[in-house]
């Protein structure tokens, strides 16, 4: 992941939001974000796109290992699950009553609170 893109590329995902997947072998998933990875654009999501890691030989582990460990997805292959309809919607950011910029869902128009 040593690619990078943009600077001040505004990101709709958060950690600890629950999404649904776009593209790939898990599309159509849901699954809550466990850590994102802004300057690579990319996000982990539990349980999903899980791949094999060979880990070699070493005192510890004289066989060496095969271990399972979640892979980042592109943050444009996930959609936010609006918490209050449940359904897939987009993102925007407008100002709330208090004057602070927040993300909305735009199919309902509902305030997404922060986790």
């Amino acid at each position: 992941m040593k690619k990078t893109i943009k600077k001040n590329l505004k990101i709709h995902i958060r950690t600890g939001d629950r999404v649904k997947i776009l593209a790939g072998k898990h599309r159509n998933e849901q699954g809550t974000v466990v850590k994102v990875f802004p300057k690579a654009y990319r996000a982990i999501v539990e349980g999903m796109n899980i791949v094999l890691r060979h880990v070699k030989p070493s005192p510890e582990r004289p066989t060496g290992v095969i271990q399972k460990q979640p892979s980042p997805i592109h943050i444009s292959n996930l959609m936010l699950i609006d918490p209050i309809s449940g359904g897939a919607t987009r993102v925007g950011r407008k100002h709330n009553a208090s004057g602070k910029l927040q993300r909305y869902a735009k199919k309902t128009g509902n305030f997404i609170q922060n986790v």
